[in-house]
């Protein structure tokens, strides 16, 4: 359940090869483009060519990550045309983000892994 160095794709031979489930979920998730990815589509979902431009990678890279995330389960598409739109499948993975920003708070190392309330901007009033 991680992009193979040689192949550039995502492979679930990680558990076939002896790897826990619990290990290969949690490498899936130690890359920080798919973070960047799961980060995104907390808040809804999204095309590939969305992702490119709001994280700023190449399209080949971002569909790479995706198939990995795919793979593990935490994400699926719905076609719309010739269009696929990717969300989260699993809400459970926010609680998780959760809690390891208060786990590395607690150790000194906060970090937001969880996208913050979407601000609306408000017409000044006249």
């Amino acid at each position: 359940m991680a992009i193979d160095s040689e192949g550039g794709r995502c492979v679930s031979a990680d558990i076939a090869a002896g790897i826990s489930p619990a290990a290969a979920l949690f490498h899936s998730l130690a890359d920080e483009t798919r973070l960047r990815i799961v980060q995104r589509l907390a808040r809804g979902e999204a095309r590939v060519v969305d992702l490119t431009t709001q994280l700023g990678l190449a399209q080949s890279t971002v569909s790479k990550h995706l198939a990995c995330l795919r793979d593990c389960g935490l994400i699926d598409y719905r076609a719309e045309g010739r269009q696929s739109f990717y969300s989260l499948t699993r809400p459970e993975l926010m609680d998780l983000l959760a809690s390891a920003e208060q786990l590395l708070a607690a150790a000194g190392h906060a970090v937001t892994l969880r996208p913050g309330p979407v601000e609306v901007a408000q017409e000044p009033v006249s």
